[in-house]
């Protein structure tokens, strides 16, 4: 990639993994296009990476160990308690199983910052720039925002769930509605002196999954956008809310519900949860409540000529898994490897698409286990205790693991430190390559990766 071009599509933390990746091989010139006009650092809400799998970003490269993070360790699973039990003095509810979590969780801001942060100079942002079309041509790949058209040796597609870039690559592939929606929200924890109890019944280092037939809310802290601050974040599981229409991939942003709207939240946190987990979510501003539907995709391919997709444009993952962020990351790895083990283009992308598009397929056949097992197909939870809930769970894993992502090196491949190589590149432009010449055409309307309020809020959560 010495002295070649690369264009990504997206940049928020998939774009930003790709772009660091494509400058440290070497390429000349590097362009992201995002279509958000201003900075990104309080988009979206919470998410989490598994110890071993955020420091195996850290050995790789792509991520300080020093990011700003909130340690998790266990998990908490709780159940409103029988008829004439009660929900317990501090109204958390009965303890269905206290499971280890070595988790940390981030701020989707903070986290993107610190990708950004460790971004080469050289890579050229474009902020304001809704990229409309994408393309194949004889030895180089295209792409249309505001009505011009610029090529490049390489377009790399990290636009989200509603790519465009997908779109050219595999045209019939779109997300499919998994039958179910996620209400979330986030806000500081200052805010919780207002319940009964304040914040003492939750220890910081527990994440609560509040268990209730049909669904689920999970709920842990975060750092907050400014240093020694923290926030609460939730996501609430439940059915499909009758005024809901599906015409396509959506969302509902924040501070756009309607009192209705949020009434039916209320009634639902007061239905099904434990009273202190219910007063949490209803504490919530409008201002940082929205849903969000899940979905599933898993992209048959991720290469065409000279276009490539990665993140949630190649696979979206249900947030059950918490390996959205990390399979984001990952993926940038696969093709930094790539970039410095082929000697053209054409071995860059066949390595990258072997080595990524069997691993999204499984993340997302898992995260369709974990949602039957959890929310659509949930067991009595009122006949459950400790044993039986490590029972339940370690069944969802006889197909295979990936809870948290895959590790780095599953495959045998050597962990690299990727910010000190970059002495083997891709070869020179026009070499080897797949016919091009296809084309996308429509209006993208997010480009970013992992964003909720963008294109993405599937990846932030247990």
């Amino acid at each position: 990639m010495r002295g070649g071009s690369v264009a990504v599509v997206g940049g928020s933390i998939a774009g930003s993994a790709f772009a660091g990746a494509a400058a440290r091989l070497g390429a000349e010139r590097v362009v992201v296009l995002e279509r958000s006009p201003g900075r990104l650092e309080d988009r979206g809400v919470g998410l989490c990476t598994h110890n071993d799998r955020f420091d195996e970003l850290v050995r790789t490269g792509h991520l300080d160990a020093d990011t700003r993070r909130h340690r998790l360790t266990v998990r908490r699973w709780v159940a409103r308690g029988a008829a004439g039990e009660g929900d317990g003095p501090d109204g958390c509810g009965r303890l269905l199983w206290a499971q280890p979590f070595p988790f940390h969780s981030h701020h989707w801001g903070v986290l993107w910052q610190a990708l950004r942060e460790r971004t080469p100079r050289q890579v050229e942002f474009r902020l304001g720039t809704t990229v409309t079309a994408v393309g194949n041509g004889p030895d180089d790949a295209w792409a249309e925002a505001g009505g011009g058209r610029e090529t490049y040796d390489l377009v790399i597609g990290a636009d989200g769930y509603r790519s465009v870039v997908r779109a050219a690559v595999c045209p019939r592939a779109e997300p499919e509605y998994a039958g179910y929606v996620c209400w979330r929200g986030s806000y500081d924890a200052a805010l919780l002196a207002e319940l009964p109890g304040g914040a003492a019944p939750w220890p910081e280092e527990q994440c609560i999954t509040a268990c209730y037939p049909g669904g689920q809310v999970v709920i842990y802290r975060i750092p907050g956008v400014e240093p020694g601050r923290t926030q609460v974040n939730w996501v609430f599981y439940a059915p499909t809310p009758a005024w809901l229409r599906l015409d396509g991939p959506t969302s509902i942003p924040a501070g756009s519900l309607l009192d209705g709207q949020l009434d039916e939240l209320r009634q639902l946190a007061e239905r099904f949860l434990p009273p202190y987990w219910a007063g949490l979510v209803t504490l919530t501003p409008r201002e940082r409540t929205f849903l969000q539907p899940i979905y599933d995709l898993a992209a048959p391919r991720r290469t065409a000529g000279r276009l490539l997709i990665g993140g949630d444009a190649a696979t979206v993952v249900r947030p059950h898994n918490t390996s959205g962020a990390v399979k984001a990351m990952q993926d940038a790895h696969a093709f930094e490897l790539a970039g410095r083990e082929a000697g053209s283009w054409s071995a860059l992308l066949a390595a990258y698409d072997r080595e990524r598009t069997e691993s999204g397929r499984e993340l997302v056949e898992l995260g369709r286990t974990l949602g039957r097992a959890q929310v659509t197909g949930a067991p009595d939870w009122s006949g459950m205790d400790e044993p039986g809930m490590a029972a339940w769970w370690q069944h969802q894993f006889t197909g295979g693991g990936g809870f948290g992502g895959h590790a780095l090196d599953r495959t045998g491949r050597a962990l690299a430190a990727t910010a000190e190589t970059t002495s083997t590149r891709v070869g020179r432009t026009g070499v080897d390559d797949v016919d091009g010449g296809d084309v996308h055409q429509g209006g993208a309307d997010g480009t970013g990766d992992d964003a909720a309020g963008g294109d993405d809020g599937q990846t932030f959560t247990p």
